[in-house]
């Protein structure tokens, strides 16, 4: 789909949203509001999946998985709103044996029957060649967690047929020269991720995301501190706005969608209702219309945002 703006006409910005079983509560509210209140939205943006992880999943990696929405309620979700739902399953340290995970498997088996296909969010090739073979009807989506700071290697990842989808490190989002030369194939695979607090010098990022796949692996692991400057104080959309790496809704309208590019991944699955919703206020809402989404909201008691 696309948009067209005077002569000129752009597809549609594709947003990734955070929390497919984490914040399935929020979702159950806001899509109701998204389908019937068209008005309130920007028309140049749509919602194309929605990615996370169950608790308790071994395959899963990333962030922390602390989704208690049962399959069931996921999957009627999805398959009522016609969007793509994303496991997040990036562990980087997996083996031959967790293959074999009855979990996980039921997961990936139950989700190749949504009416919209659903998609894998991976890290381990060792996982990636496992799900093309076993559930061959799930696309790819090459993880942001292989912190792929090289453009070069950004690019080869690009190349690789397996991926339906590459999610860059977020330090190679201004890199306009080269995102600019790539061709409208690759441009076409590329989803950015918009939001991103993580100081923007970090050298800590990989084994932050390894601890999480230790975790979900069972290992007894120390937390990661998080030693770049405000790190201690968690997550501060305020911040992420100050990230020379963070994109804005001018920079998807102006830059990003004439430019080729039309995947935009929203970061926020270890966070809450409340800020996520702020998320979807931003991304996705007219400003004159946040009031009224926030009513709509707030107003049901089954909203957890505190």
């Amino acid at each position: 789909m696309t948009e067209s703006r005077g002569s000129l006409c752009y597809p549609l910005a594709r947003y990734s949203l955070p929390g497919l079983f984490e914040f399935y509560e929020l979702y159950r509210l806001f899509l109701p509001l998204w389908r019937s209140k068209r008005e309130w939205f920007y028309p140049w943006a749509t919602i194309d999946s929605i990615y996370g992880s169950p608790s308790d999943c071994l395959w899963a990696g990333g962030r922390a998985a602390f989704g208690q929405a049962k399959t069931d309620e996921v999957l009627e979700l999805v398959n009522e709103y016609k969007i793509s739902a994303r496991l997040t399953l990036s562990n980087s340290l997996l083996t031959k044996d967790h293959l074999d995970d009855k979990k996980c498997n039921a997961l990936c088996r139950a989700f190749e029957k949504t009416e919209v296909p659903s998609g894998v969010i991976v890290h381990s090739d060792l996982l990636a060649e496992y799900l093309k073979s076993s559930y061959p009807s799930l696309y790819l989506i090459s993880s942001t967690t292989k912190v792929l700071t090289d453009f070069k290697d950004f690019e080869a990842e690009l190349g690789r047929k397996d991926f339906s989808y590459v999610v860059p490190d977020f330090r190679l989002n201004k890199a306009f020269e080269k995102l600019s030369a790539l061709n409208q194939a690759y441009k076409d695979k590329v989803e950015f991720l918009c939001n991103e607090c993580c100081d923007f010098y970090c050298k800590e990022r990989k084994l932050c995301y390894e601890n999480v796949s230790r975790k979900n692996l069972g290992e007894e692991v120390p937390e990661h501190r998080c030693r770049a400057p405000d790190g201690e104080g968690g997550y501060r959309f305020s911040l992420a706005m100050k990230n020379p790496s963070f994109i804005s809704i001018e920079d998807i309208q102006n830059v990003y969608l004439p430019m080729g590019f039309s995947n935009f991944k929203i970061e926020g699955r270890g966070l809450g209702s409340a800020l996520v919703l702020e998320f979807l206020l931003y991304y996705l809402t007219k400003p004159e219309a946040h009031l009224q989404v926030r009513e709509a909201l707030y107003l049901d008691s089954m909203l957890d945002l505190f």
